[in-house]
């Protein structure tokens, strides 16, 4: 059995949209990707609780748009269903609630969210609700305004989580017939630019990776409210790496015990011990990706290997991953495919 994985990429050079590759446990090896779906800038995908549905954000002439596919069950290959286009600029980041009848999206260049119906055919609506954020940052460069990096789902659904890196903010929302609001906004050290965040599977404690300082911030949650507190910040690359390093992915292990977080500059994986009873981050490891700028990564279904996409260099690089400790091992570094830029897995095994 091997395990079925998608990449989304920017369609600079040769690169030409979505692209497929399978994990083998058996020989510890990834396959070379082949192109499954041929679509302009298909930086982000989401793909449904029950393995049906991809979905993928791109561009048409600038804009927004995003496109619905079905999953062959045996062998994975997409066939497209639906496309729904935006009147905004381009995502950078989807997800799909479990229910796959919701799909958020995130605008970098607008600094906004935005929210879709999912028909049961996974027909998409017209945007249905959208919030504009507004401010800026001390980074002068990169925080002039609003710029929406993340828009996802609370663990138990109740509310919508943005991260804005213009604005250095988590905020929460609260669908109300079919309308977002927010219920609550936490403001990140100035300078920070939040980009992503992760769940602890406790839904106490939640894990944000900045891209413009090289920290990871530790969050508590209070469900009830949808509120955040700030608990920890902790450096993502030793305390004498001073050339440029921009954070990019964040993910966590299913027992809660280990989270992993990805450097592009130093070029490398982070590895944390979480603490059971405080929610804390204690640095164990920082291993190289073999490639440079790794924009994005993802523990396979079995949580035995990872792969990270080095976006510059235009490599997968295969981990596997010591369930016990934490820690990864280098297996296999020199996959090509061009200007990968995002990792997602089906949840089973096929083939």
């Amino acid at each position: 059995m091997t395990f079925i994985g998608y990449l989304g990429t920017y369609t600079r050079g040769v690169s030409k949209g979505i692209y497929s590759f399978t994990l083998d446990p058996k020989t510890s090896t990834i396959s070379q990707p082949r192109l499954v779906a041929t679509l302009t800038d298909p930086t982000y995908l989401a793909i449904s609780d029950n393995n049906q549905f991809l979905y993928a954000n791109y561009k048409i002439e600038g804009k927004g748009a995003i496109a619905s596919f079905s999953i062959h069950h045996n062998t994975g290959e997409l066939t497209l269903l639906h496309t729904s286009k935006s009147g905004n600029g381009s995502y950078c980041h989807i997800s799909v609630n479990k229910n796959n009848n919701m799909l958020v999206a995130a605008s970098y260049g607008d600094g906004l969210i935005e929210s879709y119906h999912i028909e049961k055919d996974a027909t998409l609506s017209h945007v249905i609700s959208t919030i504009q954020h507004r401010g800026s940052g001390p980074n002068k460069e990169r925080q002039e305004k609003a710029h929406a990096h993340y828009a996802g789902f609370s663990p138990d659904e109740q509310y919508i989580i943005a991260v804005d890196l213009g604005i250095d903010s988590i905020l929460t929302y609260r669908v109300t017939q079919d309308q977002l609001h927010e219920v609550n906004r936490l403001t990140t050290t100035p300078g920070s630019g939040p980009r992503h965040l992760v769940f602890h599977p406790n839904q106490q404690y939640v894990y944000v990776m900045a891209e413009l300082r090289p920290e990871v911030i530790v969050l508590q949650f209070e469900k009830n409210t949808g509120c955040f507190k700030m608990i920890q910040s902790v450096r993502s690359v030793p305390i004498d790496f001073y050339a440029n390093n921009q954070g990019s992915a964040i993910s966590i292990s299913s027992d809660g015990r280990f989270v992993y977080a990805a450097n592009r500059g130093h070029d490398s994986i982070a590895v944390f011990a979480v603490d059971s009873e405080t929610g804390h981050l204690t640095l164990l490891q920082l291993i190289g990706t073999e490639g440079h700028w790794p924009r994005d990564f993802s523990l396979d279904p079995s949580e035995a290997f990872l792969v990270a996409a080095n976006e510059e260099s235009g490599n997968l690089t295969l981990f596997a991953r010591d369930q016990q400790t934490g820690r990864l091992t280098l297996l296999q570094g020199s996959v090509s495919v061009p200007y990968p830029v995002c990792v997602k897995f089906l949840s089973y095994t096929e083939r």
